[in-house]
This record gives C-alpha cells, sequence and structure tokens, in this order.
C-alpha cells in the first residue's frame, strides 16, 4: 500500500468498490438521471429525499452521462461540505458510517475539529476512544471527510496500517479518489510560488 496521505509529514497547505467485512457489498450512492429533449448544453443536480437527479440534454451519449453525473456528484458534495459541521454533527455522521462501513463495531466516544493538527488530517486515541479532525478539512469535498473519518473509526479496531486496516478501508468506494484528492492538496503544498505577472 503506498505512503498514507493521511499520516504525511509533509505540511499541507489549505486549501471499485470492494466488499463490506461482513459480506454485503456498500449500498451505491443513488442517482436518477433524467434526460430532456428542451435541455440544449446545461446539466444541473440536486438532492430530492435519499438520491441525487441529474438533469440531461437527451441527445448526451452515456459516456458523457457518466462523465457528468461524477461531476455534478463532485460539485454537490463541494457545495454541502462548504457548511461547516458542528461537533455533535460530525460524531453523528462517524456513527452512521461506522453503521454503514464497519458494521456499528467503532464507536467513538468523541469526535471533534482541532485548530492544532498541521502535519496530518487526523488521529485518535484508541483507549480514551476521540477521534480528532484538522480544521483544515473544512471545506473540502463530502467523500474526503468521510474518508478520513473512517480512516480514524478503523483506527478505533486496528491501531496500524497494516492488511486488516486497508481491508477495513476497502469497504469505503472513494477510498482510492479521497487519498488521491489529500495528495493532491499535499502536492499543490510543495508547489514554488510562481510570479503572478509572469515577469522575470
Amino acid at each position: 500500500m503506498p505512503a498514507d496521505p493521511l499520516n504525511s509529514a509533509e505540511k499541507p497547505r489549505p486549501g471499485p468498490d470492494g466488499a463490506a467485512a461482513g459480506g454485503t457489498a456498500p449500498r451505491p450512492e443513488a442517482v436518477e438521471v433524467r434526460r430532456s429533449t428542451r435541455r440544449r448544453r446545461t446539466v444541473s443536480a440536486y438532492r430530492e429525499g435519499g438520491r441525487t437527479v441529474v438533469l440531461i440534454p437527451a441527445r448526451m451519449s452515456k459516456e458523457e452521462e457518466r462523465r457528468w453525473v461524477g461531476i455534478m456528484l463532485d460539485k454537490l458534495a463541494a457545495q454541502e461540505s462548504r457548511r461547516t459541521l458542528d461537533d455533535g454533527e460530525l460524531a453523528a455522521r462517524a456513527v452512521r458510517l461506522s453503521e454503514q462501513y464497519l458494521l456499528g463495531r467503532a464507536r467513538p466516544a468523541t469526535v471533534r475539529w482541532v485548530t492544532n493538527q498541521n502535519t496530518r488530517w487526523g488521529s485518535c486515541t484508541p483507549a480514551e476512544g476521540s477521534i480528532r479532525l484538522s480544521h483544515r478539512l473544512q471545506g473540502m469535498p463530502e467523500y474526503v471527510l468521510d474518508y478520513v473519518l473512517l480512516h480514524e473509526l478503523a483506527h478505533l479496531l486496528v491501531p496500524g496500517h497494516g492488511p486488516e486496516f486497508w481491508r477495513l478501508l476497502e469497504t469505503y468506494p472513494r477510498t482510492e479518489r479521497a487519498r488521491g484528492f489529500l495528495e493532491g492538496v499535499i502536492a499543490a503544498g510543495r508547489l514554488p510560488n510562481l510570479p503572478r505577472d509572469g515577469g522575470e
């Protein structure tokens, strides 16, 4: 398994599907695509109950549909994550994720935001059942926040980063995508500051 972006020594700047441990696959996000002959170029999406509705032009190919569904899911997730969850909402989210992906086995005593974690995205103390997430995650897409929460929840069950730990995270269908996002944030933090005017 490659280096874990959650435990990078770098200081990042703010800025599929596996089987579940119990043998059941995680439920995919419910998406309904509605095609319209009156819609020419625009694509839009919104949440409706427990599903996401994506509106696309009728002439769009299946490949374009798949691409736009992914784009719109990310866009909605980013919009929703701009509203910062308070510690109580964060704890409730952790419980839901544990039930959905870890069979409810990880039971944190506390889950909270902290502002003193600049070299890692999250941390936990298994003996106390406490999970702390860096405030730098606020505003990132929901699937990234969920991955970091699951990462720390998995540490309540398995302390290290061995094969058993990574098997737990394989139950989350966006693990690799979230890891890639965090690695991109870390890499962007290493880029030199380029002059804005393009001058010498």
